[in-house]
């Protein structure tokens, strides 16, 4: 009779169990996440040229003791590929293409498929997921301390063929494919893009002021009630942490949601500077997870890695030593520096809903669809 009634029980039990693998008793599809694991927002932080050698330069240089950036604790870990279409070493523009499109390119290229021609040939139109969630009644922002026209942010709004084309790039704001287009797009370039867009004459001003932007000059212009804004100064340098924070707010404000843009230039041709600024945005993710919310999927990555090695030094002793003044910098320093890009894989670390999928060894593309799939949205099956 107890054996019976075990029986019984557990047969109960099991039954409870598959009621409530998903409505009416069906097991959710492979690769489904439940609702509750869809992400609301997403924040994508890429920091350019901070590959894995950097991330490790700049843990020692700033905590004395490896692995002590918020980055390198964040749970969800993979390594990815950042090679393009053509290339074992990719540029910014290819490689930010493949990380928002799901379709590497080639160098130079921004947002295209690999059929365009650098500068000579337009490609097929690569629809990004910034204009995915444009489409979708999301709001967007680009923050970047390069030029909001360099191939990083510009990948995310503009199609061209040649990522040096600043007035054609700065022109497509006004022009959106998908919704009305980014909301946010904030950082320098002030004299280059108003010298450009002249030159091809473009009234920068009244165009973007005729696409409902209001027209920003300083980081510090940036409100939380900030609704619609093109942001551009002249420093690469500036507080990143109370931006990134009165835009997320400014996002935060539509109920659908948000994909916000971080890019935080890390290259290490002036190895101080860059692993200062590796410091930096290794804060802002962290304050960035903390204050957004569990329905955010929280990324970082780099869009390739950067020729850099720790090749010496110790416990106690700076990576970065200063020689006195009149004195030369030593012959063998602990941090050696060869300026370019590498061709290594780069680490993609993310926290919140969706980032169990980031693991192992990943392609620069899959990055794409697995923040469509946090999102939970199908891809396009016809590209424009």
């Amino acid at each position: 009779m107890r054996r019976l009634l075990l029986i019984t029980l557990v047969c109960a039990s099991a039954a409870l169990v598959s009621q409530a693998q998903a409505p009416g008793g069906r097991t959710p599809a492979a690769g489904t996440p439940p609702p509750a694991e869809r992400a609301r927002n997403i924040v994508l932080f890429i920091g350019d040229a901070g590959g894995l050698p950097t991330l490790n330069a700049a843990s020692l240089y700033g905590y004395g003791r490896p692995q002590a950036l918020f980055i390198q604790r964040m749970p969800n870990i993979a390594l990815m590929d950042t090679s393009a279409a053509g290339n074992w070493v990719t540029d910014s523009a290819a490689g930010m293409t493949a990380i928002v499109t799901g379709r590497k390119t080639l160098n130079g290229v921004l947002s295209q498929s690999d059929s365009a021609v650098r500068g000579q040939k337009d490609g097929e139109t690569l629809k990004t997921i910034l204009e995915y969630a444009e489409a979708r009644g999301l709001s967007t922002g680009v923050i970047t301390n390069d030029a909001v026209t360099g191939a990083t942010p510009a990948a995310c709004y503009a199609h061209v063929n040649n990522r040096s084309n600043t007035a054609g790039i700065i022109a497509q704001l006004g022009k959106p494919l998908a919704g009305n287009g980014v909301d946010l797009v904030l950082g320098p370039g002030r004299s280059a893009i108003y010298k450009a867009t002249a030159a091809a004459g473009l009234d920068l001003d009244a165009m973007l002021r005729a696409a409902g932007y209001a027209l920003l000059s300083s980081p510090e212009a940036l409100r939380p009630d900030t609704t619609r804004a093109v942001g551009l100064w002249d420093m690469p340098d500036y507080d990143l942490s109370a931006v990134a924070a009165n835009a997320i707010e400014s996002l935060s404000r539509n109920p659908r949601g948000y994909f916000l843009m971080v890019e935080w230039d890390l290259h290490t041709d002036n190895v101080k500077r860059g692993l200062d600024r590796t410091l930096v945005i290794d804060k802002v993710i962290r304050e960035t997870v903390e204050k957004a919310g569990p329905r955010t999927l929280v990324i970082f990555t780099a869009d390739h890695s950067f020729d850099i090695r720790v090749r010496g030094g110790g416990r106690g002793r700076p990576i970065l030593p200063e020689p006195a003044p009149g004195e030369a910098m030593p012959a063998d320093p602990p941090i050696r520096m060869d300026d370019g890009h590498t061709g290594e894989e780069v680490v993609v670390a993310a926290q919140g809903p969706g980032a169990r999928r980031v693991h192992g060894f990943m392609a620069n593309t899959d990055l794409f669809r697995i923040m469509l799939a946090a999102y939970g949205w199908k891809e396009d099956a016809v590209r424009r």
